[in-house]
């Protein structure tokens, strides 16, 4: 899929449009569909993955089934961090 990266609303200078694409291309990827009982709501997405070198990227996104469009990207915290090496650690 393709990413929209215009008009993103936060900072691309903190993290790259690379280094988020990254993210969502590694193989251990985990993505996340919150609860949500309200069926009127947008649905949004969390991706917990890492880029080539290694750096933890958590990104809240949507998806029209051909666009990613990503709302906040920053690097995990330490709990998002130990979440994401324990579900992967569940697999291997």
């Amino acid at each position: 899929m393709d990413f929209d990266w215009l008009d993103a609303s936060f900072d691309l200078k903190q993290l790259t449009p690379r280094e988020i694409e990254e993210s969502f291309e590694d193989p251990f990827a985990i993505r996340l569909l919150p609860d949500n009982e309200d069926a009127e709501a947008e649905t949004r997405f969390f991706c917990l993955g890492t880029t080539v070198t290694g750096r933890h990227v958590f990104s809240v996104f949507w998806s029209d089934g051909k666009k990613y469009r990503v709302i906040l990207s920053r690097d995990m915290s330490d709990q998002e961090q130990h979440f994401y090496e324990r579900k992967n650690a569940e697999y291997q």
